[in-house]
Protein backbone atom coordinates (compact mmCIF):
# COMPACT_ATOMS: atom_id res chain seq x y z
CA UNK A 1 0.00 0.00 0.00
CA UNK A 2 1.17 3.53 -0.76
CA UNK A 3 0.35 6.68 1.17
CA UNK A 4 -0.16 9.89 -0.77
CA UNK A 5 0.77 13.37 0.40
CA UNK A 6 -1.17 16.51 -0.60
CA UNK A 7 -0.18 18.04 -3.92
CA UNK A 8 1.47 21.33 -4.93
CA UNK A 9 3.99 21.73 -2.15
CA UNK A 10 7.51 20.72 -1.16
CA UNK A 11 7.93 18.03 1.46
CA UNK A 12 10.97 17.56 3.67
CA UNK A 13 11.80 15.26 6.56
CA UNK A 14 14.67 15.92 8.95
CA UNK A 15 15.70 12.69 10.67
CA UNK A 16 17.66 13.49 13.83
CA UNK A 17 20.02 10.68 14.84
CA UNK A 18 22.48 12.05 17.36
CA UNK A 19 22.11 9.55 20.17
CA UNK A 20 24.82 7.51 21.86
CA UNK A 21 24.66 3.95 23.08
CA UNK A 22 25.17 4.71 26.77
CA UNK A 23 21.69 3.87 28.02
CA UNK A 24 21.62 0.90 25.67
CA UNK A 25 24.80 -0.35 27.40
CA UNK A 26 26.47 -0.46 24.01
CA UNK A 27 29.56 1.08 22.45
CA UNK A 28 27.58 1.39 19.21
CA UNK A 29 25.34 4.47 18.81
CA UNK A 30 21.79 3.24 19.31
CA UNK A 31 20.59 4.34 15.86
CA UNK A 32 23.03 1.82 14.37
CA UNK A 33 22.03 -1.18 16.48
CA UNK A 34 20.41 -4.00 14.53
CA UNK A 35 16.68 -4.63 14.64
CA UNK A 36 15.51 -7.69 12.69
CA UNK A 37 18.82 -7.73 10.85
CA UNK A 38 18.89 -4.05 9.83
CA UNK A 39 20.06 -0.87 11.56
CA UNK A 40 17.33 0.90 13.52
CA UNK A 41 17.95 4.03 11.46
CA UNK A 42 17.36 2.15 8.22
CA UNK A 43 13.94 0.99 9.44
CA UNK A 44 13.05 4.59 10.29
CA UNK A 45 14.08 5.95 6.90
CA UNK A 46 12.23 3.16 5.09
CA UNK A 47 8.95 4.22 6.73
CA UNK A 48 9.30 7.70 5.23
CA UNK A 49 10.14 6.22 1.83
CA UNK A 50 6.76 4.44 1.84
CA UNK A 51 4.97 7.78 1.54
CA UNK A 52 4.22 9.03 -2.01
CA UNK A 53 5.77 11.28 -3.04
CA UNK A 54 8.56 10.52 -0.60
CA UNK A 55 9.66 13.67 1.22
CA UNK A 56 13.16 14.95 0.58
CA UNK A 57 15.17 13.38 3.39
CA UNK A 58 17.81 15.07 5.49
CA UNK A 59 19.71 12.94 7.99
CA UNK A 60 21.40 14.74 10.87
CA UNK A 61 24.33 12.74 12.23
CA UNK A 62 27.32 13.60 14.41
CA UNK A 63 30.38 14.02 12.21
CA UNK A 64 32.14 11.12 13.95
CA UNK A 65 29.27 8.75 13.09
CA UNK A 66 28.88 9.54 9.41
CA UNK A 67 31.50 7.06 8.24
CA UNK A 68 29.83 4.34 10.32
CA UNK A 69 26.54 5.05 8.58
CA UNK A 70 28.20 4.92 5.16
CA UNK A 71 29.68 1.53 6.01
CA UNK A 72 26.33 0.20 7.21
CA UNK A 73 24.59 1.41 4.06
CA UNK A 74 27.11 -0.50 1.94
CA UNK A 75 26.81 -3.59 4.10
CA UNK A 76 23.01 -3.63 3.88
CA UNK A 77 22.82 -2.44 0.26
CA UNK A 78 20.78 0.56 1.37
CA UNK A 79 21.24 3.64 -0.79
CA UNK A 80 18.42 6.14 -0.24
CA UNK A 81 18.49 9.59 -1.78
CA UNK A 82 19.32 11.53 1.35
CA UNK A 83 21.36 14.58 2.36
CA UNK A 84 23.56 14.54 5.44
CA UNK A 85 23.82 17.41 7.94
CA UNK A 86 26.25 17.61 10.83
CA UNK A 87 24.79 17.10 14.28
CA UNK A 88 25.06 19.91 16.81
CA UNK A 89 25.74 19.84 20.53
CA UNK A 90 21.98 20.07 21.27
CA UNK A 91 18.85 18.89 19.50
CA UNK A 92 17.96 22.51 18.70
CA UNK A 93 21.29 23.00 16.95
CA UNK A 94 21.00 19.68 15.13
CA UNK A 95 17.57 20.53 13.75
CA UNK A 96 18.78 23.99 12.74
CA UNK A 97 21.70 22.40 10.87
CA UNK A 98 19.28 20.14 9.02
CA UNK A 99 17.01 23.05 8.26
CA UNK A 100 19.90 25.01 6.75
CA UNK A 101 20.21 22.42 3.98
CA UNK A 102 16.68 23.12 2.70
CA UNK A 103 16.90 25.64 -0.13
CA UNK A 104 13.19 25.95 -0.94
CA UNK A 105 11.35 28.98 0.43
CA UNK A 106 8.09 27.21 1.21
CA UNK A 107 6.69 23.77 1.89
CA UNK A 108 6.25 21.44 4.84
CA UNK A 109 8.97 19.97 7.04
CA UNK A 110 8.68 17.01 9.41
CA UNK A 111 11.21 16.34 12.16
CA UNK A 112 11.49 12.77 13.42
CA UNK A 113 13.66 10.86 15.87
CA UNK A 114 15.97 8.43 14.11
CA UNK A 115 15.33 5.88 16.86
CA UNK A 116 11.55 5.73 16.37
CA UNK A 117 11.53 2.95 13.74
CA UNK A 118 7.96 1.83 14.40
CA UNK A 119 6.34 4.98 13.04
CA UNK A 120 3.62 4.18 10.52
CA UNK A 121 3.36 5.78 7.07
CA UNK A 122 -0.26 6.62 7.93
CA UNK A 123 0.85 8.85 10.81
CA UNK A 124 3.51 10.46 8.61
CA UNK A 125 0.90 11.20 5.95
CA UNK A 126 -1.54 12.58 8.52
CA UNK A 127 1.15 14.85 9.91
CA UNK A 128 1.77 16.41 6.50
CA UNK A 129 -1.95 16.65 5.73
CA UNK A 130 -2.69 18.35 9.06
CA UNK A 131 0.26 20.75 8.85
CA UNK A 132 -0.85 21.75 5.35
CA UNK A 133 -4.23 22.77 6.79
CA UNK A 134 -3.31 24.19 10.19
CA UNK A 135 0.39 25.02 10.06
CA UNK A 136 1.51 22.34 12.51
CA UNK A 137 1.02 18.70 13.46
CA UNK A 138 2.55 17.29 16.64
CA UNK A 139 2.15 13.57 17.21
CA UNK A 140 1.07 12.47 20.69
CA UNK A 141 -0.79 9.83 22.69
CA UNK A 142 -2.96 10.05 25.82
CA UNK A 143 -1.40 9.19 29.18
CA UNK A 144 -2.44 5.72 30.34
CA UNK A 145 -1.00 5.71 33.85
CA UNK A 146 -2.00 7.77 36.85
CA UNK A 147 0.01 10.98 37.14
CA UNK A 148 1.22 12.94 40.14
CA UNK A 149 2.99 16.29 40.14
CA UNK A 150 5.76 16.84 42.69
CA UNK A 151 6.27 20.32 44.12
CA UNK A 152 9.52 21.95 45.21
CA UNK A 153 8.76 20.86 48.78
CA UNK A 154 8.61 17.22 47.70
CA UNK A 155 4.87 16.96 48.25
CA UNK A 156 2.98 15.29 45.41
CA UNK A 157 -0.62 15.52 44.33
CA UNK A 158 -2.74 13.76 41.75
CA UNK A 159 -3.58 15.48 38.49
CA UNK A 160 -6.21 14.76 35.85
CA UNK A 161 -4.36 12.60 33.32
CA UNK A 162 -6.99 13.35 30.65
CA UNK A 163 -5.45 16.82 30.35
CA UNK A 164 -1.99 15.45 29.48
CA UNK A 165 -0.41 13.97 26.36
CA UNK A 166 2.87 12.17 25.74
CA UNK A 167 4.55 13.87 22.80
CA UNK A 168 6.18 11.86 20.02
CA UNK A 169 7.51 12.55 16.54
CA UNK A 170 7.04 13.31 13.69
CA UNK A 171 6.39 16.96 14.35
CA UNK A 172 5.52 18.72 11.11
CA UNK A 173 5.28 22.43 10.32
CA UNK A 174 4.97 24.93 7.52
CA UNK A 175 8.50 25.72 6.42
CA UNK A 176 8.31 29.52 6.54
CA UNK A 177 7.11 29.56 10.15
CA UNK A 178 9.60 26.85 11.11
CA UNK A 179 12.49 28.88 9.77
CA UNK A 180 11.29 31.94 11.64
CA UNK A 181 11.00 30.02 14.91
CA UNK A 182 14.52 28.61 14.64
CA UNK A 183 16.00 32.06 14.31
CA UNK A 184 15.26 32.61 18.00
CA UNK A 185 17.89 32.18 20.70
CA UNK A 186 18.01 28.66 22.12
CA UNK A 187 16.29 28.18 25.48
CA UNK A 188 16.98 25.47 28.08
CA UNK A 189 13.37 24.26 27.94
CA UNK A 190 13.47 23.53 24.21
CA UNK A 191 13.01 19.75 24.36
CA UNK A 192 11.38 19.39 20.94
CA UNK A 193 10.37 21.42 17.91
CA UNK A 194 6.89 22.07 19.28
CA UNK A 195 8.36 23.94 22.24
CA UNK A 196 10.43 26.08 19.86
CA UNK A 197 7.39 26.90 17.71
CA UNK A 198 5.24 27.66 20.74
CA UNK A 199 7.90 29.99 22.17
CA UNK A 200 7.98 31.82 18.83
CA UNK A 201 4.23 32.39 19.06
CA UNK A 202 2.91 29.76 16.66
CA UNK A 203 -0.11 27.59 17.61
CA UNK A 204 0.32 23.84 17.99
CA UNK A 205 -2.07 21.26 16.54
CA UNK A 206 -1.96 17.79 18.10
CA UNK A 207 -2.56 14.63 16.08
CA UNK A 208 -3.04 11.04 17.19
CA UNK A 209 0.10 8.97 17.45
CA UNK A 210 0.58 5.34 18.42
CA UNK A 211 1.75 3.57 21.56
CA UNK A 212 3.88 1.43 19.25
CA UNK A 213 5.79 4.52 18.10
CA UNK A 214 8.33 4.25 20.90
CA UNK A 215 11.70 5.94 21.08
CA UNK A 216 14.29 3.20 21.50
CA UNK A 217 16.31 4.23 24.54
CA UNK A 218 17.06 1.15 26.67
CA UNK A 219 17.74 -2.54 25.89
CA UNK A 220 14.20 -3.41 27.01
CA UNK A 221 12.82 -1.43 24.06
CA UNK A 222 14.29 -4.00 21.67
CA UNK A 223 12.73 -7.00 23.38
Amino acid sequence: MTYHLPLTTNFFAIIVAGGSGSRMKSDVPKQFLLLNGKPILQHTIERFLEVVPAPQLILVLPTKDQSIWETLCERHNFHPSIQIANGGSTRFQSVRNGLAIIEKSDGLVAVHDGVRPFISPEIIQNSFDTAARTGSAVTCVPVKDSVRVVGADGVSKAVDRSQYRLVQTPQTFQLTAFRQAFQTEEQAFFTDCASVMEYAGFPITLIEGSYENIKITTPEDLV
